[in-house]
């Protein structure tokens, strides 16, 4: 009895570790692209049209998007010098992006 008591407390202590590793891999995948902010730290301000198929930003730019009469700001901060993804990803819900890619390119802060 004590020997299947130890086993389920050991198995019950793996599934939880296990769990909260799972968890801590990548709790936000858009924390990979940013962050959200208030639209008055946003540097640039860009409007997404019917015709718009990509956009331009720098890695470390605080950008306010307009899409069809909605707003949201975003901080570009990737984990990568450069980085390409489609706008919706870091969309707000309620806020349709359409078929736009977002192209990051490294801080020019950094650039040598």
């Amino acid at each position: 009895m004590f020997n299947a008591l130890r086993t389920t407390v050991i198995a019950a202590a793996i599934l939880a570790a296990a769990g909260s590793a799972q968890a801590s891999i990548n709790p936000n995948p858009k924390a990979q692209l940013g962050m959200a902010a208030v639209a008055a730290s946003a540097d640039r301000h860009i409007t997404i049209g019917a015709g718009t198929r990509w956009v331009n930003v720098n890695n470390g730019d605080t950008v306010e998007f307009t899409v069809n009469g909605k707003s949201f700001t975003w901080h570009f901060d990737t984990l990568r010098a450069e980085e390409a993804f489609d706008l919706a990803k870091i969309a707000p819900e309620g806020v349709d992006a359409g078929k736009v890619t977002v192209y990051v390119a490294s801080n020019p802060l950094y650039r040598g």
